[in-house]
């Protein structure tokens, strides 16, 4: 693909993210940022959050992962189900009742100070990880679709991707997001319908005989029955479950959507929507997976080194042109649907939690807040291009692995919180939300030696929000 005609789409493209940031951000207020005044309908939430959910890693790494891993994945989204209907049950009516801007601000009230803090640490840990192994992604794309062509480092398409996503964010905060989201999805899933219809064609199918020929292929089986397999189908579903659950509920970054609906209710019906559409989605992206893999095969290409690299290689090397630039749009929609918002929640945790912002000075700080937005996307440039450096596998993997260590202070945290009515000694809480992790990674190490060769997957968030669970029950105060 010629590097100008990409560098034109990409132009284009954030042209119009930035015009519609212009068009949000008018009449914004100091609280618009952080709250989006909770006028957001929960139609256009939902729409939204599936892009943001999706993100890069599910637009390429999903489809790849499929080459050695089946459908397996589709386990953990089964779990995803029971995840959501948690969080829409159980934490939203608590968010609401309180009306919280940062979600955090719950471990204040409920444990304390040290509590608090460790709670937003955990969260800013896991989001700045999460957000720049995705950015990596479409760092990765435009590397190999306008950089290389002049010769210019990996650094720079970087920088580039980080400073396009704080152009269009720093005004408008939340609200432009909700909108962002929304156009952004929709060039996602536009994207992921043309190859799959691009592919379909090359092999003269209908629509049911492409049904059938992923059906019987053998990447297709979705259930692992074997107890010693890390992606044993018990493993992944409560893996899924409880992954939804901290990524989504207790992450500042996906419920400050949600808390910019005008009250429970629309944000419940947003979360049962968005819950439902994303499972379709996802099965989408499987499909997809399966047949890239039958499209290599039939026209002997030669797989690349790494499964994150096949739908890119495929679509702009071997689609034709139109299908390279919708992969392009789908895969730049996916990637900064993600970031951008992780972006925005980021600032408004680090503002609210630690700098101590509130409605009533939002307007006083603005300055500070923008300095804090600009930091956070220097540090996502540097992570980036750490991880560059040091990652040899599948960056959905990548992710996943990590969150279950990030964010299982998260799990025990709250879940101790609210099915539980004990006080805790609130200065031992860092120390447990330290030692939990570490523990976890020791456990998770030597599972096949001390438990008889079974092989910690994803569970391992469980296992870490039940250690920090145990570590505050053993530190908890005789007072209720």
């Amino acid at each position: 693909m010629n590097p100008l005609l990409v560098a034109g789409i990409i132009g284009g493209y954030f042209l119009i993210l930035i015009f519609i940031s212009v068009i949000t951000s008018k009449n914004a207020d100091a609280e618009t940022f952080y709250t989006g005044n909770r006028r957001s309908p929960w139609y256009l939430v939902a729409f939204g959050m599936i892009g943001a959910s999706l993100s890069g890693v599910t637009f390429i790494s999903v489809p790849g992962e499929v080459g050695s891993s089946n459908w397996y994945y589709f386990q953990m989204v089964l779990g995803y189900l029971l995840g959501y209907l948690v969080i829409g049950t159980v934490l939203m009516p608590l968010y609401y009742r309180m009306n919280l801007v940062s979600i955090y601000t719950y471990l204040e009230d409920r444990f304390g100070f040290w509590s608090y803090k460790s709670g937003a640490f955990f969260f800013l840990l896991s989001r700045i990880i999460g957000s720049s192994f995705r950015l990596y992604l479409v760092a990765g794309v435009l590397q190999i679709a306008f950089f290389d062509a002049f010769g210019l480092p990996f650094w720079v398409a970087v920088l580039t991707s980080v400073v396009l996503i704080w152009l269009y964010t720093f005004r408008g905060g939340i609200r432009t997001i909700v909108w962002t989201d929304t156009l952004q999805t929709t060039f996602m899933i536009a994207s992921v319908i043309i190859s799959i219809s691009y592919i379909k064609d090359s092999f003269s199918w209908d629509w049911w005989q492409l049904a059938e020929q992923v059906t019987v292929n053998p990447k297709s089986q979705v259930f692992n029955w074997d107890w010693q397999h890390s992606r044993h189908f018990v493993k992944e579903f409560f893996a899924g479950a409880f992954i939804a659950i901290v990524m989504t509920g207790l992450d500042q970054d996906m419920m400050q959507k949600n808390l910019t609906c005008k009250n429970l209710k629309d944000a419940q019906k947003n979360m049962l929507w968005f819950s439902l559409t994303l499972v379709v989605v996802k099965l989408m992206f499987l499909t997809l997976g399966v047949l890239l893999y039958m499209y290599a095969e039939a026209n002997q290409i030669g797989l690349p080194e790494r499964t994150d690299q096949l739908f890119p290689m495929l679509a702009v090397n071997y689609f034709p042109l139109v299908g390279g630039i919708v992969f392009l749009l789908g895969i730049t929609a996916a990637a900064y649907s993600s970031a951008d918002s992780a972006l925005t929640a980021l600032t408004t945790s680090f503002c609210v939690d630690f700098l101590g912002f509130n409605k009533e000075n939002f307007a006083n700080r603005k300055h500070t807040k923008a300095v804090v937005h600009l930091g956070f996307t220097f540090l996502l440039f540097l992570v980036i291009l750490a991880f560059n450096a040091i990652n040899d596998q599948s960056v959905i993997n990548s992710i996943l692995k990590v969150a279950g260590y990030t964010y299982g202070p998260l799990l025990g945290l709250f879940s101790f919180g609210i099915f539980t009515r004990w006080q805790v000694r609130d200065n031992w809480v860092p120390y447990i939300s330290i030692a939990a992790p570490l523990l976890s990674y020791l456990i998770n190490a030597y599972s096949e030696d001390l438990l008889w060769g079974y092989r910690i997957g994803f569970e391992i968030l469980i296992i870490n929000g039940f250690l920090v669970f145990i570590g505050l029950y053993l530190g908890r105060k005789k007072t209720t």
